[in-house]
């Protein structure tokens, strides 16, 4: 079981998003980049949970982009809006550490620049087509 702990992730620019420690609750823990507004704070949580046969697993990112507003001749951050992406994972309890590792691998290399189909869809928001 890992303990809850600093993570920093890459984006593709690239630049590193220290997250770190906030809090567990009900076995989901939460993990925060603050760039020093908290209003702005970058949120990623982790879970997993195990309910019959089952393992269920779930990752939550949350990007909000701050903007500065002054009202009043006061200046005061405000989220313009947020990104979010949800990932979640759902293995059969006699499913192998070998078939977790590949299929998490599969997923990983179909978010990759490369995999247009998935890219296009998800970063240039195109809609998918075909026969």
């Amino acid at each position: 079981m890992p303990a809850l702990q600093n993570l920093s992730i890459n984006d593709r620019v690239p630049t590193a998003h220290a997250f770190v420690p906030r809090d567990v609750k009900s076995g989901v823990g939460l993990v925060v980049a603050n760039t020093g507004v908290p209003v702005g704070e970058e949120r990623l949580t982790i879970s997993m949970k195990k309910s019959g046969a089952r393992y269920r697993g779930a990752m939550r990112l949350a990007v909000p982009v701050v903007v500065n507003e002054v009202i009043n001749g006061v200046t005061r951050p405000s989220v313009a809006r947020t990104a979010y992406v949800d990932v979640s994972v759902n293995f059969d309890e006699t499913s192998t550490e070998t078939e977790r590792t590949n299929i998490i691998g599969m997923v990983v290399d179909a978010l990759g620049t490369s995999k247009v189909l998935v890219h296009n869809a998800f970063v240039k928001l195109e809609g998918v087509y075909g026969s």
